[in-house]
Parts: structure tokens; sequence; C-alpha cells
């Protein structure tokens, strides 16, 4: 139409403009909605701010849809319907861990008659014998590691059941990742018991069976170093001076005149020690283990104990009355291949320690593990794993807090940190990160000679 009224040539020039104008006006409406939207959230960008900001609200977007995706797939509704139904709840904090925590009923089989006495296991006589010809059959099981160093196993454990407050299962774990550090730093090995072997020898004496089991199922240990829960390290750098008993087989912090002179009941201390393999050990142990079955045994015993040693209040048996009244009665006997050690804490008393680290650490250095820094420091009467201690909680804990971090400033001073108090649990930085670490640690000796002693007695 327009072909004949105004000509071919006019007639497509006037289409071409109404297509350009078509287009202009699509721009224009495009321009306008995307300056509203952008004016109305209040933005203004630059493409690529734009595609941040599309890149972003699509992450969050899914970051907020895919936890609830995957917890509405890991938990449907019919689970927590089903626990409702049964009585039971997804909540940690009101489960009765009892429910759980039952154990089976005692089987005639496993009951010892009252009229035997009591006994580790089978008597032997000859271990030595047994244990000499082992080692030479494996030869890779050598029962010392280095000149004057021998292989050493550290024992320690707890009850098979939660603790009875709700803070001592953290103390536990602190205090065994306590051991471990040293231990590693050693080159000892670590056994973690949680099992009663023995129900009849609860309590103080439950270490006994254990001890004796391990000693006859590693004949490559040539030291059984024994610890209890409450005790932890605090002088990471001491090495024992095991050159010093080549001539004894049983090592326990104490005092010659006060056991064998005065029979104190707290002449020595049983919370830690060393105990060879050898036969002389297992025979000890027999001597030993009878006053500890619990009830009548070990209630009777107990009387004995009170009535024989200075100082001694009235309670059932325990392990560290029996040693004292042992060595103090069999001198001639054991007396001969037991080593009071007083030259260092192999056991150190918390109540005359803890309040005096800060001195230690301005005065004196680790490495020393005597009273200016202690081996040892054994938390005796805190209980903390129990509902009731003899000493306060607070100050119990608090300090348990302030010794674990003595001892694992030690560790951590390697990497160059350390807590910023001894009541801390947080850390600070000490030194500078180095483009060379292995030369700052050489310069360093890992913080004190004895470490750097440690370890080229490791290393050959």
């Amino acid at each position: 139409m327009l072909d004949r009224c105004l000509g071919p040539r006019r007639a497509r020039q006037i289409q071409r403009v109404l297509r350009q104008g078509t287009v202009t006006f699509l721009c224009l409406f495009l321009t306008v909605v995307v300056l509203r939207g952008t004016v109305g959230a209040g933005k203004f960008g630059t493409p690529e701010q734009d595609f941040n900001d599309i890149r972003e609200r699509f992450y969050t977007h899914n970051r907020r849809v895919e936890p609830h995706r995957v917890l509405k797939e890991a938990t449907p509704e019919t689970n927590q319907n089903d626990a409702d139904q049964a009585g039971q709840s997804n909540n940690y904090a009101e489960f009765d861990i009892s429910k759980i925590l039952k154990d089976e009923p005692e089987t005639e089989d496993e009951k010892r008659n009252p009229n035997q006495p009591y006994s580790l296991g089978p008597k032997i006589s000859n271990w030595d014998e047994q244990r000499s010809d082992w080692l030479k059959k494996n030869p890779g099981f050598p029962n010392f590691v280095g000149p004057n160093k021998p292989r050493v196993l550290l024992v320690t454990g707890s009850s098979p059941k939660p603790c009875e407050n709700p803070v001592g299962d953290h103390y536990l774990l602190k205090s065994i990742k306590n051991k471990i550090d040293y231990c590693r730093l050693h080159g000892i090995e670590v056994f973690y018991n949680f099992a009663l072997l023995d129900a009849e020898m609860a309590g103080f004496w439950a270490k006994l069976p254990l001890i004796r089991k391990l000693l006859l199922s590693h004949p490559e240990v040539e030291f059984l170093w024994w610890m209890d829960s409450d005790a932890m390290f605090t002088d990471m750098a001491f090495e024992v001076p095991w050159e010093r008993y080549k001539d004894h087989n049983f090592v326990m912090h104490g005092w010659n005149e006060m056991v064998y002179d005065d029979k104190n009941w707290i002449g020595l201390n049983t919370g830690s020690f060393l105990l060879r393999n050898c036969q002389w050990s297992l025979d000890m142990l027999d001597v030993w283990a009878p006053m500890g079955p619990k009830g009548k045994i070990r209630d009777e015993a107990g009387k004995v104990l009170t009535r024989e040693l200075k100082g001694r209040p009235v309670f059932e048996a325990d392990d560290q009355s029996a040693m004292v009244y042992i060595l103090a009665k069999g001198r001639d006997t054991w007396g001969e291949k037991v080593y009071l050690e007083n030259g260092y804490y192999l056991h150190g008393y918390w109540g005359i320690l803890v309040d005096r680290y800060e001195e230690m650490i301005e005065n004196h250095h680790p490495g020393l593990g005597d009273h200016r820094w202690p081996l040892v420091t054994h938390f005796v009467g805190c209980k903390p794993c129990g509902k009731f201690g003899d000493y306060p909680v607070e100050r119990c804990l608090k300090q348990m807090d302030r010794a674990y971090n003595f001892g694992d400033n030690q560790v951590l001073q390697m990497y160059g940190f350390e807590h910023k108090s001894l009541g801390s649990r947080r850390v600070k930085r000490v030194r500078n990160e180095s483009s060379n670490p292995l030369e700052v640690k050489d310069k360093l000796g890992l913080l004190h000679p004895a470490f750097k002693a440690i370890r080229q007695s490791s290393s050959s």
C-alpha cells in the first residue's frame, strides 16, 4: 500500500524509522524498569557489583535452604514422633545414663569361694627365665631402647562409668592428655584402662590385677609406671634417673625413716610408682593383694593397718597403708629392692605446690623435678570424678586447671604459644613465626637443654 502511495523508496524509509522507533521504545522501557528496581533497593552499582550482588543472593539463598533440606532429610518428622511414642527423647541433657549402664549380674562360676585365699592368678615362679627366653626369641622388642634407657609403659585409668559429677570427665580428659604429652616427649608407651578386671578389687586396689596382667603380657617392657588419674606431670623436661635404680625393682616417693622407723601410713605414696618387670615384682603383688578384696577381708585388714600404723584413720584397707605395713614388717625380705625416692617429686602433694607455680616460673626452669619445678603434682583428696572430696570443690578444680596449664605451657611453647595466665584456657603467641622454623627450633633447643637431650636419646 505504501509502495503505491509514496513510492518504493519512500516506503522503505518509513518502515526503517518505525522499526528503529520500536527498538528505541523497548530499550527505554527496560531501562525504566531496571532503574526503578535498583532505586527501590537503594543500590546503584557497576556491572561487576551487580553480578556480585546476584551471586551473593544466590549463594545466600542456597546456604539458607541447604541445611534445612539436609536436616529435613536426615531427621524426618516421624523420628521424633516415634521417640515420643516410645517415651524417649532426643535431648542428651534429659537422658538418664543409668538406663544403658546396667551391668550383667554375677554368675555362679564368677563368684569366688570365700573359704579360699584371694589370688591375682596362677602362681608363677620362673618369670625371669620365661621373660629372658622370650626376649632372645624376639630381638625386635628390646627391653632397653637406648643407653640406660629402659622400655617403659605408663599405665593409668578410670572407672568404666561416667563421673558422678558434670565436670569430672572433662578433668579426666585433661589428665590423660597431660600424660600423653609427657610420654610422647620421653619415648614412653601409654596404656589407659577402663575395664574393672576383678570386681572384688575395686577402688584403691583395682590397679593390682591390671599391673600383673600387663607385666605378663608385655615381657618387652622393663619398667611399668603407674600413675593415678588425679596426678599430672608438671615438669615436661625432667627425665627419670633410670640408672639410679639399676639394682632396685620398686620405686616410690617416700622416706625410709617414716616407713621403717615410724611406720607412718603416709611415709610413702602409691599414686605414682615404678615397678620392674621381674619375678620379684610378681611375688610382691602376691603378698600385696590379699588385703584388697572388698567386704569383710578389706574391713578387717583396715583395722589391722589402723592399729599398726602411725596416724592412720579408721577405714577399710587401702593399697598405700598395706605397702607401708608390708615394708615395715618385712624390711629384710623386701627392703633391699625398694627405693624410696625423695630427691625429686615422683609424687608431689598439690597443697604445697600449686600456689608457688608463679614463683617457680620466675626463679627456676623445667628439668629440675623437685620442689623448684615438680615432676608430678598429685591432687590427693580432690576426687574430681566423685560426688564428694576432702577439699572444697572450687579450690580443687581451680588448682587442677592451673597445674594442667603449668605443664601445658611447656608443650605449647615449643609451638610459639602459652596460656595467657595459669588460670586461663586462652593462649597467646610468645614468638613470631619464621620462614626457617627448624633453625629456630634448634636454636631454642626445644626451649630447654633437657628437651634437646631427650630428642637426641630418642633418635639414637
